[in-house]
């Protein structure tokens, strides 16, 4: 069964919400509106339908009884993008690097698809992809 959203969102644990604020909004996404800003948090838009909470590390510890992930040692996901075009998968990256984020993968090309990724201010993973359906299809 398929759910009916106005958007998705997740949360992600940031040690700072203004640096992870302006490092998510120097890659070109934008803030929800809809929801208030504050030091403990704030809504991005990272697509028309995807939002991410960014929630300052102690505030998130409040939401959970589990211990959250130490993303210098271990990795819990990989938030992976699908962009439009092979020169946007390398844009956003380099500017992700430019603004204090590192590689974590060096760029791939598959035939069907184009990847590569860094890793955040606060140690998540993103995986930034250019597919081409045509190709991967036959």
């Amino acid at each position: 069964m398929a759910l009916t959203s106005a958007f998705t969102s997740f949360n992600l644990p940031v040690k700072n919400v203004a640096q992870s604020k302006a490092f998510f909004t120097g890659l070109g996404f934008g803030l929800n509106p809809q929801f208030p800003e504050n030091e403990d948090s704030v809504a991005v838009m990272i697509g028309d339908n995807l939002q991410i909470m960014l929630i300052q590390q102690a505030f998130f510890n409040t939401l959970t009884e589990k211990e959250t992930v130490d993303t210098s040692k271990y990795a819990q996901m990989t938030i992976a993008l699908a962009l439009e075009s092979r020169e946007k998968v390398d844009e956003i990256v380099n500017t992700a690097i430019s603004l204090g984020g590192k590689l974590h993968a060096e760029p791939e090309y598959h035939g069907f698809m184009y990847h590569w990724g860094f890793v955040d201010l606060d140690g998540h993973l993103w995986a930034i992809n250019c597919m081409n359906m045509d190709t991967a299809q036959g």
